[in-house]
């Protein structure tokens, strides 16, 4: 998997990931000196190369002088995420969450508000790619990210584990006036169609945000970073 973009290779560079090879632009200054250093510290190969040959190897064409070659992304088990003080833990879950760029700028959401991670389906679903680690400006290689068979799946196992399910939907109950403290699961649905049917009906409470503009609806990452600064709001 190639990981592009100076911010999402340097917070690569931050975690004791494997990091097979980097691709560096020539005359290498500012961050990208910054991003060779740390390569070096690390016993990294690094590679130079002009901007020909960074565009050739770039899968995103948005490659910012750094290319760095790693594994395939290595997914958290479910019960990884259990991890952490009864009582306080914080997830979120994607329910058909399919726009890269959607779900690059929710792991960057989770990183940044605290969650313990984030668990998406293995079918229609985007997965975690290089792309989605640029967008989410690194914070995939800080936050674990589970990936299971359904969405319903990890609900059922998150209310053994004592969680409250949480779903985020235009029509239901107000955000701001709900207990978002304790062991709770955001739940975002996809671009389309929200939640499913099935999702919704075994949330423990469906929220939604006051809309007081002409659009009735905000993007799905949007929405999960409203509500997800204000469950951390509540939880500080």
């Amino acid at each position: 998997m190639k990981i592009e973009g100076r911010n999402a290779v340097l917070e690569l560079l931050k975690t004791d990931k494997t990091v097979d090879k980097l691709l560096l632009q020539k005359g290498a200054e500012g961050t990208l000196g910054r991003i060779f250093a740390l390569a070096r510290e690390k016993n990294i190969r690094v590679q130079f190369a002009d901007e020909r040959a960074l565009a050739r190897e770039s899968e995103t064409r948005r490659h910012q002088g750094v290319i760095a070659f790693v594994s395939e992304y290595a997914y958290a088990e479910l019960s990884e995420l259990f991890a952490g003080e009864r009582g306080s833990r914080f997830l979120i879950l994607c329910d058909g969450v399919e726009d890269v760029h959607n779900l690059g700028s929710i792991l960057r959401v989770a990183e940044c508000a605290g969650a313990g991670g984030v668990v998406i389906p293995k079918n229609k679903s985007a997965q975690v790619t290089g792309a989605v680690v640029r967008i989410s400006e690194g914070a995939a290689n800080h936050v674990k990210v589970a990936r299971v068979p359904g969405i319903n799946f990890a609900v059922d196992k998150l209310k053994e584990e004592g969680f409250w399910i949480f779903g985020l939907e235009a029509d239901g109950e107000p955000l701001f006036a709900a207990d978002l403290t304790g062991d709770i699961a955001l739940v975002v649905g996809g671009e389309d169609g929200g939640l499913s049917a099935l999702t919704r009906k075994k949330c423990d409470k469906v929220l939604s945000l006051p809309l007081r503009g002409k659009v009735n609806s905000l993007n799905a990452s949007v929405a999960l970073g409203i509500a997800a600064y204000e469950a951390l709001r509540q939880r500080v």
